[in-house]
């Protein structure tokens, strides 16, 4: 299958539109086109910083602005992430993401961000990170140091978009993706559905991500989670085909993309990720907790594995395990 960047709405809506199994069935076989049909990508997300984030996203617990009881916590030290990330790469991560509850990282902050990534990185882990907005300087700073992927949602429509936040525009966030792609750092941006948006701005947060000039080498497909205290506490919520659907149509349009089941997994049945599984999704975020929402734990991941004959896809091995395999050969 040849990658398109120039889908149109109306063809991203035909697909969206199909009979649901007619729609699953397509994605699956894009999906063996280009990826193992048994092998999913395991990342664990690690806040380094939470709370008190300047930001009005309505659907987030660590805006100060909302009143969500959560407890917020300063920039924790960079042996705790080590050990942290350790323990991900034990329980068969590959990748592991830090994210803070910043507008933006400040100067001061870049050396405490870039030791992270260089150290994480040495475990022979992929690093991510999730920052917010970034500068063209800030983000080759970071690909310097040897971070891998950036995350940076563009959450929903660009029609839709003013509905859930204020404090940062639509073209804000594209500006953000255009540096680290400049700084050829790889792009890890989707979206979340269930946010009260209907079926067109699902289909308008496709069609954002699937024209752009390179897609996001990992577009994590998110469920809202409501929280009390957020604006979104009392949305109703979306019916899980229609996220599968989201998962299905994502899958077609950006076939060599990790698709990721992100947050809300926790809620779904073995049933439903195994669905989304056969929709295209190859990666997902394991642990007990995502930021500061709950996830589905490691043990559970693993009985999951195990029912359905699915392996984690393997770290990649440090320079210095290279060197002792040459060394042994």
């Amino acid at each position: 299958m040849t990658v398109r960047n120039d889908w149109t709405r109306e063809e991203i809506q035909a697909l969206y539109e199909q009979p649901f199994l007619d729609l699953v069935f397509q994605a699956q076989q894009t999906h063996r086109q280009h990826f193992d049909a048994n092998t999913i990508q395991v990342s664990t997300l690690l806040s380094i910083k939470t709370g008190k984030c300047p930001e009005d996203c309505k659907y987030c617990s660590q805006s100060a602005r909302y009143d969500s009881k959560l407890e917020a916590e300063k920039r924790i030290a960079v042996d705790k992430v080590i050990r942290e990330a350790k323990e991900a790469l034990e329980s068969g991560s590959s990748r592991f993401c830090m994210g803070a509850a910043w507008r933006n990282p400040h100067e001061r902050d870049m050396p405490y961000v870039l030791e992270m990534v260089r150290e994480v990185k040495a475990l022979g882990l992929e690093t991510c990170m999730t920052l917010g907005m970034l500068n063209q300087s800030q983000a080759e700073r970071l690909h310097e140091a040897g971070l891998d992927y950036y995350n940076h949602n563009l959450d929903t429509s660009r029609e839709y978009y003013p509905n859930v936040i204020s404090t940062r525009t639509y073209d804000d966030r594209l500006n953000t993706l255009d540096h680290v792609r400049n700084a050829g750092m790889k792009v890890c941006s989707g979206g979340i559905v269930g946010l009260g948006e209907n079926q067109n701005d699902r289909i308008g947060l496709l069609l954002e991500l699937a024209t752009l000039a390179v897609h996001p080498e990992s577009v994590p497909i998110n469920m809202l989670v409501p929280i009390e205290g957020t604006p979104l506490a009392d949305v109703e919520k979306l019916d899980v085909t229609e996220w599968i659907r989201t998962i299905a149509v994502a899958r077609i349009i950006m076939p060599k993309s990790y698709i990721r089941l992100s947050a809300g997994r926790e809620s779904l049945s073995d049933s439903d990720q195994a669905l989304a599984f056969m929709a295209g999704a190859n990666s997902l975020f394991s642990g007990e907790k995502l930021l500061t929402t709950p996830n589905a734990g490691d043990g559970r991941d693993k009985q999951l594995f195990n029912k359905l004959g699915l392996t984690a896809e393997k770290a990649k091995p440090t320079v210095a395990e290279l060197s002792i395999d040459a060394m042994a050969s």
